[in-house]
Order: structure tokens, then sequence, then C-alpha cells
């Protein structure tokens, strides 16, 4: 399966990166390790996280407070939020409009 994010996601993961290298140097490329370490665990059991919605799942990351929302749509897999899970919790909704 391919892995789309969209833009909005893109910028979210940037700044959580740089938000975590700003904590602590090299902590925000863990962070970046983990999310792509999460990706790959949704590639390959997309089915298996936390539905938000009959289209829509959730997938937490391990070590950090973040989630990732994707959607699987046909043989890619739509990354519509890396998200903290304390902030906005619906935010995704908007980007996935009538596709949620």
């Amino acid at each position: 399966m391919t892995i789309r994010l969209l833009a909005v996601a893109e910028v979210e993961l940037e700044e959580a990166v740089d938000y975590y290298n700003s904590q602590s140097e090299g902590l925000g490329y863990e962070f970046a390790a983990e999310v792509r370490q999460t990706l790959a665990r949704i590639a390959e059991h997309p089915e298996a996280w936390h539905p938000l919605s009959p289209r829509t799942r959730r997938c937490r990351m391990r070590r950090f407070p973040y989630g990732v929302v994707y959607q699987v749509r046909g043989p890619e897999i739509l990354v519509a939020a890396v998200m903290h899970l304390r902030r906005a919790p619906d935010s995704w909704r908007r980007r996935l409009g009538d596709r949620a």
C-alpha cells in the first residue's frame, strides 16, 4: 500500500518535529522515526486500529501523545492528520469533508 499525507498533515508533522527538537536536541527526529514506525504498522494492518467513523481510523503512537488519523482508499492510505491527542480531537473531520 502507498501512504499519502494531506498537506496539512505534513505541516503538522514538520511542526511537531520542530517543537520536539526545540525541547531537546534530537527528540524531534525520534518523533519522526516513531511516525514512520506508526505508518508502517498501519500499512501492515490497516483495519486494526480504532475507528473514528465508518471510513476513518486512528492509530496512537506508542511514545508520544499523538495519533495518526487515516482512511484506506483502495490501494492507498490517506493520512488526514498527525495530531496531538489532546488538541481539537475532531479537527480531522473538516479535512475529509463528506468522505469522513
